[in-house]
């Protein structure tokens, strides 16, 4: 009988990977698709030329915002009073009328408490990951070297340098007052540094400081460390909704990132397909998504990380898009039963107390319909056109 390792040992074996198996190997995109960078680069066409010319303009638009960091703007501190530690409070949590001093908070499921936008590490984050993917991208297509160095401040500031980096943990992010000092449900807030590991390989090439992005990597393999062997990160994995998700999407997105395949192909095989079973129905209904007060925006939320995932899978040889569960249950599923909602065929009749976000659905769309050629997209791309991709 062969023993068998256990969660604890799994956890340290992959940490020290994590911390030491990175490599100094050329960066690999991850998300970005590299076939469509290459094409739209040598295209000619008026259209892709003009697209590009949009893409540029946005990145000027952001080149001089920032830098920034999790010292800056600081409005609560960490109960360690240490200003490099992030910090951040439930958006769905509100004053209890009932109590003098408002605590505990209750639970409001979809309606944000403006008290939230008086922390600003949340903004200061997702701020310094859309501006440096921005800056890459322009980068890419320019090869004009003042976006590259521009992104490359914003990961200095907020990877690398002493006086203003981030820790590598979210021991405080989603923090609810009067109940805790933060929560493994937090996590789902760094979801935006995805945007970094793809960021560096569209920057290769360029005269970016090396030791930056060693630097870097360095940051993520901590952090992903610190996914793996907190308990928040814990909590943050045994979560069966979009939550479970994202956790996945990241710790995969990352290891990848700083070389660790082992843990990457871990994550998914393990961790990942056997939510198969638990999110979704035979017919690709997502139960648990359904039940929120804003069902449109986390089911396709959530079906977008899965299909990241996926993308990130191929990269290992594993075919996610078309792994299916018990009773056929699986991303295509779940796609298929999305369509005619997404067309407008059908009506969307569950709970959605806000507006209707799109960007998830089309994103979804468009990288399903190059998988599932035998699915009708067409309801769905009429109305909302495809347009030019550019990664």
């Amino acid at each position: 009988m062969k023993p068998r390792l256990s969660t604890l040992s799994l956890c340290l074996f992959f940490t020290l990977i994590a911390n030491y198996g990175y490599t100094q190997e050329r960066p690999k995109y991850l998300l970005v698709d590299e076939t469509i960078l290459m094409t739209a680069k040598k295209a000619i066409q008026p259209a892709v030329k003009n697209k590009i010319t949009s893409l540029i303009k946005s990145a000027d638009s952001v080149i001089d915002k920032g830098p920034y960091s999790v010292t800056f703007q600081k409005t609560k501190m960490a109960p360690t009073n240490d200003p490099h530690d992030y910090v951040s409070q439930a958006p769905y949590w509100w004053a209890d009328p009932s109590k003098p001093d408002g605590k505990p908070y209750i639970r409001k499921d979809g309606k944000r408490n403006p008290e939230i936008y008086l922390l600003h590490d949340r903004s200061q984050l997702g701020d310094m990951s859309s501006t440096v993917k921005k800056l890459a991208l322009a980068y890419y297509y320019s090869n004009n070297e003042k976006y590259a160095l521009r992104a490359e401040t914003l990961l200095r500031v907020w990877f690398v340098n002493p006086e203003t980096r981030m820790n590598p943990n979210l021991n405080f992010g989603q923090y609810v007052p009067g109940v805790n000092e933060g929560r493994g449900i937090g996590i789902i807030e760094t979801v935006g540094l995805i945007n970094i590991p793809d960021a560096i390989a569209l920057l290769q090439g360029s005269k970016i400081d090396p030791t930056v992005v060693n630097d870097v990597k360095k940051w993520f393999a901590s952090y992903t460390d610190w996914l793996l062997n907190s308990e928040n990160g814990k909590s943050e994995q045994s979560q069966t909704n979009n939550h479970g998700t994202n956790y996945d999407l990241q710790v995969a997105d990352f290891a990848l990132f700083t070389g660790n395949t082992n843990l990457a192909k871990h994550i998914i095989n393990d961790i990942t397909i056997p939510r198969i079973n638990v999110q979704f129905t035979p017919e690709g209904a997502q139960p648990l998504e359904l039940a929120r007060t804003k069902s449109w925006d986390y089911t396709n939320m959530n079906l977008d990380a899965w299909a990241k995932i996926a993308m990130l899978s191929k990269r290992l040889g594993v075919d996610l898009w078309n792994k299916e569960g018990l009773q056929g249950k699986g991303i295509k599923g779940a796609v298929k039963w999305l369509i005619p909602y997404a067309s407008g065929e059908k009506a969307w009749t569950t709970e959605q107390i806000g507006p209707y976000e799109y960007g998830n659905m089309c994103f979804i769309m468009r990288k399903s319909s190059e998988q599932y050629k035998d699915l009708d997209f067409s309801g769905v791309f009429k109305k909302y056109p495809q347009g030019i991709a550019l990664e």
